[in-house]
């Protein structure tokens, strides 16, 4: 016998395979949230990249840089965005390597959650408390090193 949503010849029915209507706009609400995001991401970094922070007065100081002669592990990520919106990866590298890190880190999440919604999975990321530790930590000799004699290099 023959049913119309195919369970006799073994196929699942037609709204399980994603073949029913509304199946696209299923898949483009699903994927709403992270185009939005990656918009956001988007147009913050067309911005940054048009507005060059190596000119002054365009971007408030670095509190802790002004105040402190410190660099914090956030010094030069603007610089860094600026390098990577104009697509010169080493200068990015030079002016913050932990934000070029975070960078990818990000471009990685955000492809699995796109990827995971548009299959109608869901995306939970659960980060456990020793990798958050261990990002924090991180920072921490980051920021260190970048303000000793040695990690010259460092130093946007």
């Amino acid at each position: 016998m023959h049913d119309t949503a195919g369970r006799a010849e073994g196929r699942a029915p037609a709204a399980a395979r994603g073949t029913a209507p509304g199946a696209a706009l299923g898949a483009v609400s699903r994927a709403a949230v992270p185009l939005a995001l990656l918009g956001a991401v988007a147009g913050a970094f067309a911005y940054v990249g048009t507005v060059d922070p190596n000119t002054p007065g365009h971007y408030p100081a670095c509190p802790l840089l002004h105040y402190t002669g410190i660099y914090c592990p956030g010094c030069g990520g603007l610089r860094s965005a600026h390098a990577v919106a104009h697509g010169h990866l080493g200068t990015a590298l030079g002016c913050n390597a932990l934000a070029v890190a975070g960078y990818v880190v990000f471009a990685v999440v955000w492809a699995v959650w796109f990827t995971r919604r548009l299959r109608g999975r869901p995306f939970e990321p659960v980060l456990r408390p020793v990798y958050g530790k261990a990002l924090l930590a991180l920072a921490l000799v980051f920021t260190v090193v970048r303000n000793l004699p040695f990690g010259a290099a460092l130093i946007p």
